[in-house]
């Protein structure tokens, strides 16, 4: 898993939409670096199926996700390095560079993007942003922001639409929707628990619209924050080694 100018509803507070969602971002991913161990489960109307992965994040250019569970799928890696997008599938020992336009199909059979999990698209530099409203979820004030994308950006998404909380700078949901403006996924933060120093939800749901009883999701077992990782760790040749 994978979410303003002027006054701020109810506060006397100016900050700018594109702040809140790079504050959100931020918090969720460490200023400089994560390290993380997660759960996916992926449930339909008549079986589910579970996955253990972890991942390693700098910044914005540099992502590498490993899958641990299960074993006939234990050592695929996906990496993201700049904007190239690479995957390895150890039972084939090939790597396949993913182009655009595969970002917006399924990561690994479950309701996620490959785009959701690998990141190419940058919430903060891809879209543009603007608060609409404010709501209130799991009992805390959210900001609800549209993010909508910048003309050349390649994202996946016409539109997002994203609710901040407005004490913690913790993202409770999202919306996602396709370029006619019709809902395709929702996606719902809970269970805020502290790793590392941090506050931070650690079960997402992710739900299709148009799929009754299908969901995709994510607990985060541990997470470390702005722990120094090398660039160089981030690469083709790393990911059929990695553990």
């Amino acid at each position: 898993m994978m979410l303003f100018s002027g006054i701020t509803f109810g506060m006397a507070q100016t900050e700018s939409a594109t702040d809140i969602v790079r504050k959100a971002d931020e918090r969720a991913r460490g200023t400089k670096t994560m390290k993380s161990e997660m759960t996916i489960q992926i449930v339909r109307t008549n079986w589910t199926r579970d996955m253990e992965m972890k991942s390693w994040t700098k910044g914005e250019d540099y992502s590498l996700i490993l899958i641990t569970a299960p074993a006939r799928e234990a050592g695929s890696a996906f990496l993201k390095r700049d904007k190239e997008v690479w995957n390895w599938m150890p039972n084939i020992e090939r790597n396949i560079k993913l182009p655009p336009s595969m970002m917006g199909q399924s990561w690994m059979g479950t309701d996620f993007t490959n785009d959701d999990l690998v990141r190419e698209a940058s919430v903060v530099n891809d879209y543009t942003h603007k608060i609409i409203g404010s709501q209130i979820i799991a009992g805390r004030d959210t900001w609800k922001i549209e993010m909508t994308p910048k003309p050349k950006a390649a994202v996946v998404w016409g539109k997002v639409i994203v609710y901040i909380d407005k004490t913690d700078y913790i993202q409770l949901k999202s919306e996602m929707y396709d370029e006619d403006g019709e809902l395709v996924n929702t996606m719902l933060m809970s269970d805020l628990k502290e790793m590392d120093g941090r506050l931070i939800p650690t079960r997402t749901e992710l739900i299709p619209a148009d799929k009754p009883g299908q969901k995709t999701v994510m607990i985060m077992k541990s997470a470390e924050f702005d722990r120094p990782i090398e660039d160089e760790f981030f690469t083709v040749q790393n990911m059929k080694r990695v553990k």
